[in-house]
């Protein structure tokens, strides 16, 4: 009986250099193993390229760029621009101008083009096993294909690369630029693991840029599309928000508003780990309620995240003054965390790393995004905006966190158009409306669902006074109001809730 065959050792996994990309591959990559980096000029494989080297530098291993399409001088650009420095970084250009003087390598003076593919591979391999490298970069493919003119002859180079450097103990990245008309799926096969970055053009605002795992032998990622931008410091990698990832235990009690009225039309209050829509026409006091929860949250020394992608932090300070809310001393004290979005800047996957930034570091207890209205800017496909949103809410309502959403119906009396319908995902919507009685503008506030428990079902006339919210009791006078057509059916004088207040 032959014996039975020993198991094979489990490959090491080493950084790629890139912390968010580390995130999504559960760890980072097999070692010794060869990877394809492919993507558009200008898409960041030679930033994400050099972050791979230079993580490998600062373990002491030594590293090689090898490069066919740019010289020492356009790397060391473009790492000085990202605060690096190459020194540990050995760079092998294929055609460097100083060889011009060098009889023995008189080939490499010329385009790579020009360059038998077999001089060009064997001065690569040469240079590999002077140095013995723990990681190598390939830069780029696009070449390779030029000099090899034909797939057959191309994928037996790139074959023959693999085996050399997998005897080399060597792990090599490769890049493409995808020059080439068709994908180039015999590339995919042979390589260990494939990563595509994308540059996406939008009609306004910034150019988007997002990766995706395409393959990955043996290593369990988180797959789709994540978003990522190019800062000084090199790649900033926000790995897609997958809600089951993440669970806190807390305790799902009221959280308090600050006014008992309001607590007690919502039956006691909104509870931890759900989320309520603020639903209503411009000004109707979407977000000075909103300002109210935050408020009471840092009066009770707790830490409240407001985002803010219509109105800017000065607004929103003098609203809250008018309404004697002290917004501005809980700002100052820390323990409201303003932010200002600009959804033409800014990715939803990006915002999402934000959000959680504020829970998971700063534990911010109340999360209020002002408004959806802006937040659809930054996602322009309702489909994929409903989708992020529906996660975004379950990763806050795993966490115990109070998540209120403004939006902004269109209209300001009379039916109101939606823009958005996201009362499915809510746990709770309160409909702010204006209504028009004894030749007034006035404001009603009802609560239209609440899933986690019984609540008043009335319409309550409200304002905004210098002491913050004022409700007064059921309009049981009127009828119509959510319409936005009221009649007054009572029989007694109509007074207005301040001028009741006042009496």
């Amino acid at each position: 009986m032959s014996p039975s065959p020993m198991p094979a050792e489990e490959p090491s996994r080493i950084s790629t250099g890139n912390g968010g990309l580390d995130d999504i591959l559960g760890g980072g990559l097999d070692a010794e193993r060869m990877y394809l980096y492919e993507g558009r000029p200008g898409t960041g494989k030679t930033t994400l390229a050099l972050e791979f080297l230079l993580e490998g530098a600062r373990n002491g291993e030594r590293v090689l760029y090898v490069t066919l399409s740019e010289t020492r001088a356009e790397l060391t650009v473009v790492a000085r621009r990202h605060g690096w420095s190459l020194d540990g970084v050995d760079v092998f250009e294929l055609v460097p101008p100083e060889t011009t003087l060098d009889p023995e390598r008189e080939l490499t003076v010329l385009h790579p083009a020009e360059v038998e593919l077999s001089e060009t591979t064997k001065l690569v391999l040469d240079h590999v096993a002077e140095l013995e490298p723990k990681r190598v970069v390939f830069d780029s493919l696009s070449e390779l294909r030029l000099l090899s003119q034909s797939p057959l002859r191309y994928r037996r180079q790139v074959l023959a690369l693999k085996h050399f450097f997998a005897r080399r103990h060597c792990t090599v990245v490769l890049l493409d630029d995808l020059s080439s008309h068709q994908d180039d799926l015999q590339l995919h096969s042979i390589s260990h693991g494939v990563i595509l970055l994308e540059q996406l053009a939008i009609d306004y605002g910034a150019e988007r840029r997002r990766l995706r795992v395409i393959k990955m032998r043996g290593i369990a990622f988180r797959g789709g599309y994540h978003d990522f931008t190019i800062v000084t410091g090199g790649l900033r990698v926000f790995p897609r928000l997958v809600a089951a990832e993440h669970h806190r235990i807390f305790a799902g009690d009221f959280t308090p508003s600050g006014n008992a009225e309001l607590d007690k039309l919502l039956g006691g209050g909104l509870e931890r780990g759900t989320n309520a829509l603020l639903i209503g026409g411009a000004g109707v006091g979407k977000s000075s309620l909103a300002v109210s929860y935050v408020i009471a949250a840092a009066e009770r020394g707790e830490h409240a995240a407001y985002f803010a992608f219509d109105e800017g932090r000065g607004t929103l300070e003098a609203r809250a003054r008018t309404i004697g809310l002290p917004l501005q001393a809980c700002l100052d004290a820390g323990l409201v965390h303003y932010q200002q979005i600009d959804p033409a800047e800014l990715s939803p996957g990006e915002f999402a790393s934000i959000v959680r930034r504020q829970v998971e570091h700063d534990n911010a207890r109340i999360v209020v995004i002002d408004s959806l209205n802006g937040y659809m800017s930054a996602m322009p496909d309702g489909r994929f905006l409903i989708l992020q949103m529906h996660e975004l809410l379950s990763y806050l309502g795993q966490q115990g966190v109070l998540t209120l959403l403004v939006l902004a119906q269109h209209g300001l009396v009379g039916p109101l158009d939606t823009p958005l319908d996201i009362s499915y995902l809510s746990d709770a919507v309160l409909m702010l409306r204006y209504f028009e009685a004894g030749g007034q503008v006035r404001r009603a506030l009802s609560v239209v669902k609440k899933r986690s428990g019984e609540h008043e079902h009335s319409i309550r006339e409200f304002y905004l006074s210098g002491q913050g919210i004022k409700l007064g009791p059921p309009l049981t006078g009127f009828t119509g109001i959510l319409s936005g057509t009221p009649q007054y059916i009572g029989d007694g004088p109509l007074m207005s809730l301040e001028q009741s207040s006042n009496a």
